[in-house]
């Protein structure tokens, strides 16, 4: 099994597009990628959900996560997350109990409370705009869990309908997030907790600390169980990693310009002068990037995990040529013991 310094490893992809590709080679690129890391001994493999991004492919993670778990043979393969105000919970039981089926013992559910775009693909996706759909999170995460275990409170109407596949399934729930209200939440029910420390890294010690003091044990997790997602880059040198980590750079200045797009090239990333006032926009998503040689991300790994105590890294590489991408997790395998 993959791990550093003992703290087990795992893969976050968003299956990026890049510049003059196309969705069905990145979608292709993704397995490959699947195959590869659990050649590694990488021990999850997640999908995330991202809609109306041209440069993200990943809109669909139960279809992903039946291909990648149908293309490898160890890794435990799930999302990260499923958006759930954009999806009916007896749906998300359905699928994922579908997928349990298909691959016994492989599959987690990483639900998210966020919609994974703008508003107006929300609406497209949910038929509404109602804020309740955010706001009923809480009542739809309890839902999924109870089609799950057949548990229901007295006299709730659902008690009557089998979701099949989904009942009896053992799904692992890990809940997501980038703010407190995820570690909370997870910390109340006793799940496992996942954060998105890639994007929100000025929010991750202490969104972690409010999850470990308020977590209460349940019938599945004794004690609390966290996660970080990071944005690693990792080539031979510091100068070609930060070549190499230019396009997300770059990319995360379109979207959050309201320009989004495929990923572009390090050489578009390389050819743009950033402005001090981009520079400064940035600053907040781009804070927890880890892009270097093997010394610099051995050296900035170690220090994350000794301000998170994090039980597990979840590894996100977004990078071109895909090969670079491959390269990144074969040399931070080669960091291993």
């Amino acid at each position: 099994m993959a791990n550093f310094r003992g703290t087990p490893l795992s893969v976050l992809d968003l299956a990026p597009v890049v510049t003059g590709s196309t969705p069905s080679t990145a979608l292709a690129q993704t397995l490959e990628l699947a195959r590869y890391v659990d050649d590694l001994g990488f021990r999850r493999y997640w999908l995330a959900e991202h809609h109306n991004m041209p440069g993200i492919a990943s809109s669909s993670p139960p279809i992903l996560i039946g291909a990648v778990a149908a293309a490898t043979s160890s890794i435990r393969v799930g999302s990260g997350g499923v958006m759930l105000p954009n999806h009916m919970p007896l749906v998300v039981a359905e699928q994922f109990g579908t997928l349990e089926a298909l691959h016994p013992g492989r599959i987690d559910l990483g639900i998210g409370r966020a919609p994974g775009t703008d508003g107006l693909t929300a609406h497209a996706l949910r038929g509404s705009s109602d804020p309740r759909l955010v706001e009923e999170f809480p009542q739809h995460l309890a839902q999924v869990r109870a089609f799950f275990s057949g548990e229901w409170p007295d006299e709730h109407p659902y008690a009557a309908i089998t979701a099949t596949p989904g009942r009896g399934a053992h799904v692992p729930v890990w809940l997501l997030g980038s703010s407190d209200y995820s570690a909370r939440a997870a910390a109340a029910l006793g799940l496992p907790f996942s954060f998105a420390h890639h994007f929100s890294s000025v929010n991750t010690v202490p969104a972690l600390q409010l999850y470990r003091d308020g977590f209460q044990p349940s019938a599945e997790h004794a004690a609390p169980y966290a996660m970080v997602a990071v944005s690693v880059v990792l080539a031979e040198s510091d100068e070609h990693a930060r070549w190499l980590a230019g396009p997300m750079k770059l990319s995360m200045l379109r979207l959050r310009s309201g320009r989004p797009g495929p990923l572009p090239t390090p050489e578009e990333a390389a050819a743009h002068e950033f402005a001090p006032a981009e520079e400064e926009l940035l600053a907040p998503f781009l804070g927890g990037q880890i892009a270097g040689g093997p010394d610099t991300v051995r050296r900035e790994l170690e220090s994350l995990l000794d301000r998170t105590a994090a039980d597990e890294l979840m590894v996100v590489t977004t990078v071109s040529p895909h090969a670079e991408r491959l390269r990144s997790y074969d040399l931070l395998a080669g960091l291993l013991p």
